[in-house]
């Protein structure tokens, strides 16, 4: 070798002296973050799949805790109340619990002696509207009615397939039962040491997790109730707005139309459009099309009125989602839990937006600002 000016011996620039820093160093900067992006997004869709997987396996356990935790967001302003009179804990929320089923069944007793005679009717009603429908569709569109019976005739061999299974079905019976007593004994434990709970995990936290654990789960909380108790009023609304409409313009059943946009007010977007085709669908078979005009044109303005004024209203700005990703939410609720997926999607989302958000604020007021 030749010793350079300084009398120091260069180094020999082989691939044997080059390490794996140097090398990541070396790659374009466009690649590196391609890379890494990559591989992150790689670990969150095995977590998610995992997450997915292990749903469906104890989906009557998941159904059970969401459920639990929907109805503990909801209920605990009752228990509070009842506390604040001096009741014990425990005393507070078997009442709270009791009054829950107290109006589940005063309700369901309602709606069956005011409805028991008049489903089918509603059946028929909406067998004639699809009549119409099709008439309607065939006298507009280049659709002839051979074509509409063979794709009729694929939609019910494809849902006709699957036969009754007296084994599944009674096991199905005994899954609904079983998560129901669970969520109902889940949800009293909740109510009665559910703070003492959340007191005792925070104890074991030290330092700075303990204050992003308790900000952060604070802010879920809140934001769960709000979603709770804001849903049900804005169903309530849209129920009572569509079936003051109905009874208006003497559409036929109008309370089990009302109890369906009721529930598919809990459903956000996809619930209240199909609540309102079947409203309009009934108007149609009974009234006829200006009939069905009129009750679309009231089930377009409730629905306008509830999403641009009572929903910025009643729910709160941490509480609200883009629609996009509500929609996303929703079908992939529904694609992992079928109708209770779709129920328990939006708030799971909405929860797991605001925790990331707190944690992500109190990383930056803990983050030094950079020097002008």
């Amino acid at each position: 070798m030749v010793a350079d000016d300084g009398g120091r011996t260069p180094e020999r620039t082989t691939g044997r002296g080059v390490g794996p820093r140097q090398t990541w160093a070396a790659l374009p900067w466009l690649l590196r973050s391609a890379v890494v992006g990559s591989a992150c997004l790689v670990v969150i869709v095995a977590g998610l799949y995992l997450l997915g997987k292990i749903a469906v396996l104890l989906a009557p356990l998941a159904i059970a805790l969401a459920v639990t935790v929907f109805l503990t967001a909801l209920l605990d302003p009752v228990q509070l109340a009842l506390r604040r009179l001096r009741l014990p804990g425990a005393l507070a929320a078997l009442l709270t619990v009791l009054l829950l089923l107290g109006i589940l069944f005063g309700a369901g007793a309602l709606v069956w002696s005011l409805t028991a005679g008049q489903f089918d009717e509603l059946s028929q009603e909406l067998g004639q509207g699809l009549q119409r429908t099709r008439d309607f569709v065939t006298s507009t569109l280049p659709v002839t009615d051979q074509q509409l019976d063979r794709l009729v005739d694929q939609a019910r061999q494809g849902l006709g397939q699957s036969s009754v299974d007296p084994v599944s079905s009674a096991r199905t019976v005994t899954e609904v039962l079983g998560s129901t007593l669970l969520a109902l004994v889940l949800l009293f434990f909740l109510l009665k040491d559910g703070r003492p709970m959340w007191h005792w995990t925070l104890s074991r936290m030290t330092g700075p997790n303990r204050t992003v654990t308790t900000e952060a789960g604070r802010a879920g909380w809140r934001t769960l109730g709000a979603y709770s108790r804001g849903t049900m009023l804005i169903a309530a609304i849209d129920a009572i707005g569509i079936g003051v409409a109905l009874v208006v313009l003497r559409v036929p059943l109008a309370f089990p139309l009302a109890l369906i946009t009721f529930l598919g007010g809990f459903v956000p977007i996809i619930g209240a459009t199909v609540a309102g085709a079947v409203a309009v669908l009934v108007a149609l078979a009974a009234k006829g099309p200006v009939i069905a005009l009129l009750v679309l044109a009231a089930v377009i303005t409730v629905q306008q009125v509830e999403g641009n004024l009572l929903e910025p209203l009643v729910m709160k700005r941490q509480v609200r989602l883009h629609p996009a990703v509500i929609l996303v939410a929703v079908t992939a609720g529904t694609l992992i839990a079928g109708v209770a997926g779709a129920f328990v999607s939006v708030p799971i989302t909405a929860v797991v937006w605001r925790v990331v958000d707190t944690v992500q604020q109190h990383r930056q007021r803990r983050t030094p600002a950079p020097p002008a």
